[in-house]
C-alpha cells in the first residue's frame, strides 16, 4: 500500500512540475523554487511528465514549409481534408507527429454540436491518435468500428480502436462482433446476415467522417504481423499486385480492391462513400509509401495526415 502511495505521490509531483514547465512557461530553475526541490529533481519531474504520457503537447503554429505541401496534396489529388506535420529527421516513430494531429481532428469533429457518425478503423497509429484523446461527453454522437475487433487466436484484436475510445469518449459506440478476417466467403455471408452485425453495417455506411491507419504489406505489415495472414499467403497477395490495405482491405498500385480469396473473407464494413463521407487516412513513412500513394489514386481516402517527408515523396520532390 506504501509502495502505491509513494508511486502515486511521485506521478502527482510529476504532474504540477510538468504543468508548470510547459502550461505557466516556468523555468526550472523557478519549478525548484516553488517545489522546495533541487533543480536536477524538478529537471526529472518534467521528463517523468512526458515519459508517462501526463502531458499532451500539440504544435499550433503553422510551418509554412508544411502548408506548402498540404496544399500540394490538396490540389494533385483533390481532397477534402489534408495535414502535414514536420518529420522527425533522426526519430524512427511511425506515429509521432500525426498521432497528435489525428487526435486534433477527431477532437474537432466530436465537439461539433450536430449528432454525427464517426467511424473508426484499426491500427497502430490510429490507436496512438485515439490515446491523445481528452476525455470528452458527446451524447449526441454514434461511434462505430469499421473492423473486427476479434483477433486469429478468439482473442481481442490488440489494434483496434473502439474500446480505447469509449474509454475517454461518453458516446454511444458501436464494435463489430465479428473476427477481422472470416474462414470462408460463406462464412462472412452467414455472420453478415446477424441481425447485430447488420445493424453495425448499415451504420458504418452512414459515417459523416471517417478515420483509418493504412498499412503496408509484406512479412512485416500489419496482417502478416498480428497473425491474420501467414507468410506465404501475404507473399502471393503481393504476387498478384497488392500494395496496401485499409482495415483488412486489399487494393493494387492504382487503388483498386483486388478480387481474391482475401477480400472475399474481410468481415469489415466496407470503406464509406467518399461522396458523403470524409475519409481521412493516418500514415507516414517509406515503408507505407506505396500503400499511402495507392489510396490517394485510387481516390480510397479523400484526406491524409502525414508528414513532411512523405508528402514530399507523394508530389514526387
Amino acid at each position: 500500500m506504501a509502495k502505491r502511495s509513494d508511486t502515486q505521490g511521485r506521478l502527482d509531483d510529476a504532474a504540477r512540475a510538468g504543468w508548470l514547465y510547459y502550461v505557466a512557461g516556468r523555468t526550472q530553475d523557478e519549478i525548484a523554487a516553488a517545489m522546495s526541490i533541487s533543480r536536477q529533481s524538478a529537471q526529472r519531474l518534467v521528463s517523468l511528465a512526458v515519459a508517462e504520457r501526463l502531458i499532451k503537447v500539440r504544435l499550433d503554429h503553422p510551418i509554412a514549409a508544411c502548408l506548402e505541401l498540404a496544399e500540394g496534396l490538396r490540389k494533385k489529388y483533390d481532397l477534402k481534408h489534408v495535414e502535414v506535420v514536420p518529420s522527425d529527421p533522426v526519430g524512427g516513430s511511425s506515429t509521432v507527429g500525426i498521432a497528435e494531429a489525428g487526435a486534433a481532428e477527431i477532437e474537432r469533429w466530436l465537439k461539433r454540436p450536430d449528432p454525427i457518425v464517426i467511424a473508426v478503423g484499426t491500427g497502430r497509429t490510429l490507436k496512438a491518435a485515439v490515446d491523445q484523446l481528452p476525455p470528452m461527453e458527446c451524447p449526441q454522437h454514434r461511434i462505430v468500428s469499421l473492423t473486427g475487433n476479434i483477433g486469429p487466436d478468439g482473442s481481442a484484436a490488440f489494434y483496434n480502436v473502439i474500446f480505447s475510445m469509449a474509454d475517454a469518449i461518453k458516446a454511444r459506440h458501436f464494435p463489430m462482433p465479428l473476427p477481422v478476417l472470416c474462414s470462408s466467403a460463406e462464412e462472412r455471408v452467414t455472420l453478415h446476415d446477424q441481425a447485430l452485425v447488420r445493424s453495425t453495417l448499415e451504420l458504418g455506411a452512414q459515417a459523416d467522417v471517417t478515420f483509418v491507419g493504412i498499412g503496408e504489406l509484406g512479412p512485416d505489415g500489419p496482417l502478416c504481423v498480428d497473425g491474420f495472414l501467414g507468410k506465404e499467403e501475404m507473399q502471393k497477395l503481393v504476387r498478384e499486385g497488392a500494395a496496401g490495405e485499409i482495415c483488412g482491405w486489399v487494393y493494387d498500385n492504382q487503388g483498386r480492391l483486388l478480387a481474391n480469396s482475401i477480400n472475399d473473407r474481410v468481415a469489415s464494413v466496407p470503406i464509406p462513400s467518399r461522396e458523403t463521407s470524409s475519409v481521412i487516412g493516418l500514415a507516414q513513412g517509406r515503408r507505407k509509401f506505396q500503400a499511402i500513394s495507392a489510396a490517394l489514386k485510387g481516390n480510397i481516402i479523400n484526406g491524409v495526415i502525414t508528414d513532411e517527408a512523405t508528402a514530399e515523396q507523394l508530389l514526387g520532390r
